[in-house]
Formats: structure tokens, C-alpha cells, sequence
């Protein structure tokens, strides 16, 4: 359901406890929360965050952080060496590099690249975005390109779940932004 108004933050938990009560849970059915960290919009993931820290401290649940990087190249099924590509404005991308084995994606780096860097660096392997603009630049370098859909939540969420199964949780104090960019150049009108 579309929230309104620019009240997001306001219609979070009522809209949280709606869709519980809409499948027959409850609270204390929750297992745990995944979320996504970033990179993305600076607000969205502020909000975002700031309302899983929450949440989880008062209903003492763990938490999966899950880089939206990492979800576009889960969800496209690519293997070997992948660079999942996402626009970040300013003529730059958010960039991950990762070397995927059947389901398992182990980072290398994620990092904030121009273009031009992102199809020097991206050179041997399989370049997945949802981004056409850097799909068709990522061809015209004659790189391998999986062009697909931004991941939706439930790819986030298998990720959490299997993250939380593996041990690898984070707390409500120690969960950060996956931002890429600096502050600085977060809060600058334009790159320098």
C-alpha cells in the first residue's frame, strides 16, 4: 500500500502491524529484521535504518544488514566475477565487485566510481544493473551485461534470513549506512 503525503515515518509502524495482522502474526512472531544499508537515496536509508534500530531493540530481534549492491547480484543469477552497478547521480555509480559460487557472493569491494573508472574497473567481469543508461555503456565497452529489475524486498529478506542463519548479525548500535559517498559530498550541492 502507497504511503502518502510524505509522512513515511509516521505511517511506518501502523502499516508494519496492518500487514502483520493481514497473515495471522503478530510481534513476537517476527524472527529477526534484514535491511537494506545502502547505497541508495541518504534520507531513505537514514529512515529506513533508524526504524529497524528501533524496532529491534524493543522487540530484542537480530538484524541482517544486506547491501543493495549485493542484492542485484544475487538476483541476477550471474557467477564468477560480477560488478553490480547502481546510478548514484553526478555522473558517478555505486559499484560492487563480487565473486559469486552457485548462491554464495563474496564481496571484494563496493565504491563510488565515475563512469568512465566503472568500465575500467569492471574489465572481466559481468556487469548486472538496473541502471539502462550504464547497461548500454557497460555493452558499448564490449563488457558482458545482465540488465535486470532493481531487487525487490523479498530478495533482501531471503538474504537477512540466511545471513541471520550464518551468524552474521549486526546490533541496533553497531548497524551503519552503507553510504559510499562521504558525508561531505553527501551534504554538497554539486561534486567537486
Amino acid at each position: 500500500m502507497p504511503l502518502e503525503g510524505g509522512t513515511f515515518s509516521a505511517q511506518l509502524v501502523p502499516q508494519i502491524a496492518a500487514l502483520l495482522a493481514k497473515h495471522g502474526f503478530n510481534k513476537t512472531d517476527i524472527g529477526g529484521f534484514a535491511v537494506a544499508s545502502g547505497p541508495g537515496s541518504f534520507t531513505g536509508v537514514r529512515v529506513g535504518l533508524a526504524a529497524i534500530k528501533a524496532l529491534a531493540e524493543v522487540l530484542q530481534k537480530p538484524i541482517a544488514a544486506v547491501s543493495l549492491l549485493e542484492a542485484v547480484v544475487v538476483a541476477s543469477g550471474s557467477q564468477r566475477r560480477v560488478t553490480a552497478v547502481m546510478d548514484a547521480g553526478r555522473g558517478e555509480v555505486y559499484a560492487g565487485e563480487y565473486d559469486v559460487h552457485g548462491d554464495n557472493a563474496r564481496l571484494l569491494q563496493e565504491r563510488l566510481l565515475t563512469r568512465t573508472r566503472l568500465l575500467e574497473a569492471a574489465m572481466g567481469s559481468t556487469v548486472v544493473t538496473s541502471d539502462h543508461s550504464s547497461a548500454e555503456a557497460a555493452r558499448q565497452a564490449g563488457l558482458a551485461v545482465s540488465e535486470i529489475e532493481l531487487p525487490r524486498s523479498d530478495v533482501i529478506a531471503r538474504l537477512g534470513w540466511k545471513k541471520i542463519h550464518a551468524g552474521k548479525m549486526v546490533s541496533p548500535e553497531a548497524l551503519e549506512a552503507n553510504y559510499l559517498r562521504g558525508s561531505s559530498e553527501i551534504f554538497s550541492k554539486s561534486s567537486s
